[in-house]
């Protein structure tokens, strides 16, 4: 193994000492000061190695941060600038300060060994590239780690220890403290006791947490909660009882005066996110009834649970006897879902000022916590469709006998109608086929771009010419009932559909009027949306309908032009992109010119890399990196650009550049510009 002076090469010294510093929590920054210190320290270290004091740089962005967190800011830079040649040695006064993981050790140990980096430690320099070194290297890694598991399992082992017995002191709901000696009692405020005491009488009562939060409101009764973090932590503040809290406490079995622990289980995602799911209560890890004085009885609390889960609409049994209820869903408590058989729930939304509902099968989600739904139906083509089935139902038999008579005549016009439907729609294709084939020829080809365009414009004349003609044909082939007869027809007709129709008929008793002629209808999503209706009469019938299509697949780009922005993108800026495409009469979407915003939108959409991407994947540096080789200040560099001795290429509108590596020759004449700007000639 070489000496510590034998591994501190030239080539070492040309380059930067980056000095690590990291401390696992805030606590430990203020406190433990003087482990600050003799990382601060290790800067004598490199001095005396040979580094001048500007070349030391000092990473301490990730100070009250753990070593085995994937976030920290200070590392990634490290690491990269490791990657791309700048350091010659990394400092640290232990293992445990650069990573508390193996991933991330075993990563700047692979990069430091490519790039020629040395690592000091407490305990002396060693070279990645070096097996002995390397492998002492990955046993202090190693070790490192195994350390964090015997705090963290010791840390665990005392908590479980105490939270058997019950006596693992954590955050309590509102309602509770802890005494002088560390057990639980209720709280002291007789005012807060009072509000606990009057939700669960009130639940009791009202018997859902709805109308209990409701009530509340409606009475103008503040409840109390408890800051568990920012400057007021540990304050009471009072405000109006939400759905949310309301649903916690009936929940939470410390008001039944019953101990738990380990009711939520965490896990990290690939992407090093914390998730939280909720175990049955078989699968906690303690729960000790009876271990403080609480609010309710154990066995209100086990009848508040069962109570919650049968008034849960979508979970369970049959809810075909639920009551019509407000809204203007008219299948309420009598949809389907075709998928499970389970009732589906209702939701409402605003469209253009008025509630518009979509049935939901929820089964998925609120019984196994599913992560989506059954399936999700929009409402609004089905209670139209729905309402014209009630009143053709409804409608006098005089009706269907007066229409029965033209049924003939009918079903030609309708053989015919659908042979000149089929040609429009061949038509059409050749019209799209043009389209595509027009698209995707080169622009600056314009031999063959003027011969294809011609061609659409053609097939665009035929589409036109036969859409006139389909229209003209239905017009005159469409059988129409005299006036007489229509106005017979309609007199038989007009009770019903007065009724249904009158704007001041409530919504509940449109519903009575359906489950008096319907007993379900089943609903299946797929390519189209299936109604299967069958009437009280024991008759069934099936109704089909489009799914009608969300707003981002009605207002898609031409893939082609995503195409050509993205080809485009290699040479212009957003801005010159949008000017490109607006110059050869494409528009967006909706028809508007193209800008550099609307094409920064575009490229952020569909994921295309920004101008600035490009050019650093080129090779190109920024004024402060080319600075940095040049030992120049980037106002320099960008002003020996403007005086056309390095080249710069825009990406942005706003004067960003990046600048092309300059050859020898070119740096050999900046440094002599530069030295005799230093003497003043």
């Amino acid at each position: 193994m070489l000496m510590a002076h034998e591994k501190v090469k030239r080539s070492h010294l040309k380059r930067d000492a980056y000095l690590y510093i990291r401390q696992s929590t805030l606590r430990q920054v203020f406190e433990n000061t003087e482990s600050t210190k003799r990382q601060y320290a290790l800067r004598d270290r490199a001095l005396t190695l040979g580094w001048a004091i500007e070349q030391i740089v000092v990473i301490d962005s990730d100070l009250g941060k753990s070593g085995a967190s994937t976030d920290r800011e200070g590392f990634q830079k490290l690491v990269a600038d490791v990657g791309i040649g700048r350091v010659g040695i990394v400092l640290g006064l232990e293992v445990s300060r650069l990573a508390r993981n193996s991933v991330d050790w075993c990563r700047l140990l692979e990069i430091c060994a490519l790039a020629d980096t040395l690592i000091l430690d407490e305990d002396g320099i060693y070279h990645p590239g070096d097996f002995n070194d390397r492998l002492l290297l990955g046993l202090k890694g190693t070790m490192s780690e195994a350390e964090l598991h015997i705090l963290k399992a010791r840390m665990r082992g005392g908590q479980l220890n105490k939270a058997r017995r019950g006596e693992l002191k954590i955050a309590l709901p509102i309602g509770f403290v802890y005494d002088h000696d560390d057990k639980v009692v209720l709280d002291i405020d007789i005012q807060i006791q009072g509000a606990v005491r009057a939700f669960f009488e009130t639940f009791e009562r009202a018997g859902s947490t709805h109308k209990t939060a409701r009530e509340f409101m409606e009475k103008g009764i503040m409840f109390p909660r408890r800051m568990h973090s920012g400057p007021r932590k540990g304050d009471v503040i009072w405000a109006s009882l939400t759905y949310s809290l309301a649903r916690n406490m009936i929940h939470n079995p410390r008001y039944a005066g019953a101990f738990f622990y380990g009711r939520t289980r965490t896990s990290k995602t690939i992407d090093g996110k914390t998730t939280f799911r909720l175990l049955p209560r078989e699968e906690w890890t303690v729960l000790i009834p009876n271990a403080h004085p609480g609010y309710i009885t154990w066995e209100q609390f086990e009848a508040n649970e069962a109570r919650l889960k049968e008034n849960r609409c979508a979970y369970g049994g049959d809810n075909r006897k639920t009551p019509p209820r407000e809204g203007p869903a008219l299948l309420q408590g009598i949809a389907i879902c075709g998928v499970c058989g389970r009732r589906m729930t209702v939701a409402y939304h605003q469209r253009r000022g008025r509630l518009v509902p979509d049935y939901l099968c929820q089964q998925n989600v609120t019984e196994h916590l599913a992560a989506s739904r059954c399936q999700r139906i929009p409402g609004a083509a089905i209670e139209q469709l729905i309402s014209e089935l009630l009143m053709e139902t409804i409608t006098p038999m005089a009706l269907d006998v007066a229409i029965s008579v033209q049924k003939e005549m009918a079903d030609r016009v309708e053989e015919s109608d659908a042979l000149r439907q089929q040609q429009v729609e061949r038509v059409r294709y050749e019209t799209e086929l043009a389209k595509r084939r027009y698209m995707r020829v080169d622009p600056d080809n314009r031999l063959v771009a003027d011969q294809l365009e011609a061609t659409w414009n053609q097939k665009l004349r035929e589409l036109t010419e036969a859409q006139e003609e389909y229209e003209r044909k239905s017009r005159e082939d469409n059988f129409q009932l005299d006036e007489k007869k229509r106005e017979k027809i309609m007199a038989l007709a007009t009770d019903f559909p007065r009724l249904w129709m009158d704007p001041n008929t409530p919504d509940r008793e449109r519903k009575r009027m359906v489950r008096l002629l319907l007993e379900d209808v089943t609903m299946v999503r797929g390519d189209e949306i299936s109604l299967h209706i069958r009437f009280k009469g024991g008759a069934s019938r099936t109704l089909k309908l489009p799914v009608p299509l969300p707003i981002g697949k009605l207002r898609l780009t031409d893939p082609a032009i995503i195409k050509e922005i993205n080809r485009l993108l290699d040479h212009h800026t957003d801005a010159g992109v949008g000017r490109i495409l607006s110059e050869r009469g494409l528009t967006s979407c909706d028809g508007k010119p193209f800008t550099g915003l609307r094409v920064g939108r575009l490229r952020i959409r569909y994921g295309l890399k920004d101008r600035f991407t490009r050019l650093r994947e080129t090779g190109m540096l920024t004024a402060k990196d080319l600075g940095i080789i040049l030992s120049v200040k980037p106002r320099t560099i960008r002003h020996w650009m403007h005086k056309g001795l390095l080249v710069g290429h825009s990406y942005n509108g706003r004067g960003g550049c990046l600048f092309e590596m300059p050859s020898k020759d070119m740096i050999r004449k900046l440094s002599a510009r530069l030295h005799l700007a230093q003497r003043g000639y």
